[in-house]
């Protein structure tokens, strides 16, 4: 088995104490921070979550922050998602583009003040685009990455766990909607939102002293939830369509291209830098586009690199995420297919590391 080395390059996080007492058995590095992928199995965490109640170490969404009279319209600058309208209080999933349209990050945009923004990012050094942004514009505006480290809570259960740490108000919030808790004397930010589709919230933990106390006292209240430390999990976001930046997309594909077209409002989101390159894209649309790709059969390889989508002879698009679901018995994968075929139903032949298998364009995602 190799191992990760660690270094300064590597960052633990608040929580990684907790996540290695929880018995972790994989890593992955993101934002340059550890990443939990499995506990105790990658099948017996998919059926906890969509069961039960998780605590996730997600420390590794690192955020933005923007702060200053100009932090409005620098995030404008961002994306083309009309931001006008959204209040202190809200999150907004947002595609961040550069000058050619392409994906630099899908964060979640976190407005704490007319003159204050946290950017929630995936997986790229995107503070560097916007401290760039920053200075060549001569923004009157501070970019910087604060002690902000996000710990979610995934699962149908977490409205019951999370009310016993932060008092039954929490279950009013609205998804994509957050408040400010308290927790030993702290007020956290804490957001109806998550990686999964089972529900849940993400705190934003502002202050590493207190990472170890917010996760011992969810465990201490959850001891009869069968509440269990988690990770994003595999099966579950591809069953819903959650999209990896950096393993589904990247820079080089366009929002449109991502099945993002509907959070690009290129007519009014003026200011954005790729602007003008996605209004041609949106005018003349993609020739590609993400579909969700079923895989029949009873095992499913990990999908390690892009598997190749074949129509005889000619490749039509990739696969770049694959697993087995135990719900709906088949394998489920994201893929990149252009539209000549891109059709649900379609038949394509997917070259796996271990061979060549059938493969089927879906209607949807499996939720």
């Amino acid at each position: 088995m190799a191992l990760i080395a660690p270094s300064r390059r590597l960052r633990r996080t608040p929580f990684t104490d907790g996540v290695e007492a929880s018995g972790v058995k994989g890593y992955t590095v993101y934002n340059h921070m550890l990443l939990p992928t499995v506990f105790r199995s990658v099948e017996q965490d998919y059926r906890h979550l969509k069961e039960k109640v998780q605590v996730w170490d997600v420390a590794c969404e690192r955020q933005v922050e923007l702060r200053g009279p100009d932090a409005a319209r620098l995030m404008q600058m961002l994306t083309p998602r009309d931001l006008r309208g959204m209040l202190p209080g809200q999150c907004f999933y947002i595609p961040i583009v550069d000058e050619t349209g392409g994906m630099l990050n899908d964060p979640v945009a976190v407005k704490l003040a007319e003159d204050r923004w946290w950017i929630s990012i995936a997986d790229s050094d995107l503070l560097f685009w916007v401290k760039g942004l920053a200075y060549g514009w001569r923004l009157d505006v501070l970019v910087d990455e604060p002690d902000v480290s996000p710990l979610a809570v995934q699962g149908p259960l977490a409205n019951d766990l999370m009310s016993r740490v932060f008092g039954d108000d929490v279950r009013d919030l609205r998804f994509f909607r957050f408040g400010w808790f308290e927790f030993e004397g702290r007020s956290l930010v804490v957001a109806r939102s998550g990686y999964s589709k089972q529900g849940g919230f993400e705190i934003y933990v502002e202050g590493s002293d207190i990472g170890m106390p917010l996760w011992n006292a969810l465990f201490e209240a959850g001891q009869d939830l069968d509440v269990y430390a988690g990770c994003p999990n595999l099966i579950e976001r591809i069953e819903g369509g959650l999209l990896s930046y950096g393993n589904d997309m990247d820079r080089r594909n366009t929002p449109h291209e991502c099945g993002l077209g509907r959070f690009c409002n290129t007519q009014t989101a003026i200011g954005c830098v790729g602007r003008d390159a996605l209004l041609r894209v949106a005018q003349e649309g993609p020739v590609r586009q993400i579909r969700a790709i079923e895989l029949p059969g009873d095992s499913v390889p990990p999908c390690d690199r892009l598997w190749p989508l074949m129509a005889g002879d000619v490749k039509v698009g990739h696969i770049s995420s694959a697993a087995h679901s135990p719900d709906f018995g088949c394998g489920v994968a994201i893929g990149m297919v252009r539209m000549t075929h891109w059709d649900a139903g379609t038949e394509l032949t997917a070259i796996t590391q271990d061979g060549p298998r059938m493969a089927r364009v879906h209607e949807r995602f499996w939720k």
